[in-house]
């Protein structure tokens, strides 16, 4: 019996609550990332086609945050002030 073939790939990307997906399938042969043409996208590294350890090492050695989920959250307001942290100015008189 014949190897299935696969028919597409799905990559995600995250940050804070947003997800990307990248999609690939059989077509023209053209490369886009969010609708726009691969050869505008920056950094130029990310258009390189090697092996995903080496990949991994010059994205982490470009800019840490590409790979890594960045954990900031923003607080929930708390009685007492405007904001998370913030506080209502205290009178005395």
């Amino acid at each position: 019996m014949a190897a299935a073939v696969v028919e597409s790939v799905q990559c995600f990307g995250r940050k804070k609550t947003a997800v990307a997906v990248g999609h690939c399938k059989r077509g023209r042969g053209l490369i886009k990332v969010n609708g726009v043409p691969i050869e505008l996208v920056k950094p130029e590294i990310l258009r390189l086609k090697q092996s995903k350890k080496e990949i991994k090492d010059i994205l982490v050695r470009y800019d840490r945050t590409l790979l890594v989920a960045d954990p900031r959250r923003c607080e929930p307001k708390r009685f007492g002030g405007r904001g998370a942290r913030a506080r209502f100015q205290k009178s005395y008189r």
